[in-house]
C-alpha cells in the first residue's frame, strides 16, 4: 500500500489532500506552522520542521513512505532542496507540484529583482505607499527603508510590534478577486506593488489590478532550486502515483 508525504501550504496541497482522501489513499499532509489558524484537512496533519535533510530522511525512512510530494510555497527554497537530497537518500520518489510562474502581459510594468535584499534596495528614495504582499516573514529587512508607508496584508493578526515604523495591516485570507484588490490600491493610495513571483491563479488578482491601475510592480523572481520532477496539476501528481504503482515502485 502506498504511503504519501505532502509538503503543504498551499492551496494545491490542499486539493491533493482532498483527492488523495476521497481515494482512500494514506497520506499525512505536513505544514511548516507559519500560519496560526491553517485550514481543517481531510487526512492527518503534521506540523513543524524535519530538522533538515537527516530528519527528513529519518521521518521518510521510520513511517514507510513509499512517495513525497514537494507542494509547498515556490519560495520555500530551503524545504524543497532539502526534499530533493532527502528523498534521494531515503530512495523516495520525488515529486513537485509547483504553480508555473507569471509572465508580464501588455500592460503591465515590472522590475525585476532576483531577492528581497535586491527589493529593499530597489525602493530607496523618497516616500511612498508600498503594498508589501509577501506575507509576515521579510517585514524586518524593509525597515532599512523606513521612509515609505507600508500596506500589508497578512493572514494573521500581527503578534506585537511590528518591524516597520509606518504601516496599515490588513487581515485577510485569500482566494481575492481583482476588484477586491484594485479597491485596496485606490483606498489605500497605492503608489507601488512589491510581491513574490509565486505564479498560479490564486494570488494574481494584485498584477491585474496593477495593471488596470496603472502601477508598477516590483517582482521577486524565485530562488533556483535543485533539478526534480515538476508538475503544474494536481490531477498530474495522481498520474504519476498510478504510474509508478504500475511500475512496482
Amino acid at each position: 500500500m502506498r504511503n504519501i508525504l505532502i509538503l503543504g501550504g498551499t492551496t494545491e496541497a490542499t486539493a491533493l489532500a482532498q483527492l488523495l482522501a476521497e481515494r482512500r489513499e494514506r497520506a499525512v499532509l505536513s505544514y511548516a506552522g507559519r500560519v496560526d489558524s491553517p485550514r481543517a484537512q481531510p487526512i492527518p496533519v503534521r506540523t513543524g520542521g524535519f530538522g533538515g535533510v537527516q530528519g527528513l530522511v529519518e521521518y521518510l525512512c521510520v513511517n514507510n513512505v513509499t512517495h513525497l510530494v514537494d507542494a509547498t510555497h515556490p519560495f520555500a527554497a530551503q524545504m524543497s532542496a532539502n526534499a530533493v537530497a532527502g528523498a534521494r537518500q531515503a530512495g523516495v520518489p520525488l515529486v513537485a507540484l509547483t504553480r508555473p510562474a507569471w509572465q508580464p502581459v501588455p500592460g503591465d510594468d515590472w522590475q525585476r529583482v532576483p531577492d528581497i535584499p535586491a527589493a529593499v534596495q530597489a525602493l530607496a528614495g523618497g516616500s511612498r505607499r508600498i503594498f508589501l504582499a509577501l506575507g509576515r516573514m521579510h517585514l524586518a529587512e524593509f525597515a532599512a527603508q523606513p521612509q515609505h508607508h507600508y500596506i500589508l496584508r497578512l493572514v494573521d493578526p500581527p503578534v506585537g510590534r511590528l518591524p516597520l515604523p509606518d504601516a496599515t495591516v490588513i487581515v485577510s485570507r485569500g482566494p481575492f478577486t481583482v476588484e477586491g484588490d484594485r479597491e485596496v490600491m485606490q483606498d489605500h493610495g497605492v503608489d507601488i506593488v512589491v510581491c513574490k513571483n509565486a505564479g498560479g491563479d490564486g494570488a494574481s488578482a494584485k498584477l491585474a489590478a496593477a495593471r488596470e491601475l496603472g502601477l508598477p510592480v516590483l517582482m521577486i523572481d524565485r530562488p533556483v532550486l535543485p533539478p526534480r520532477r515538476e508538475v503544474h496539476e494536481v490531477a498530474e501528481v495522481l498520474e504519476w502515483l498510478d504510474h509508478s504503482a504500475n511500475l512496482g515502485v
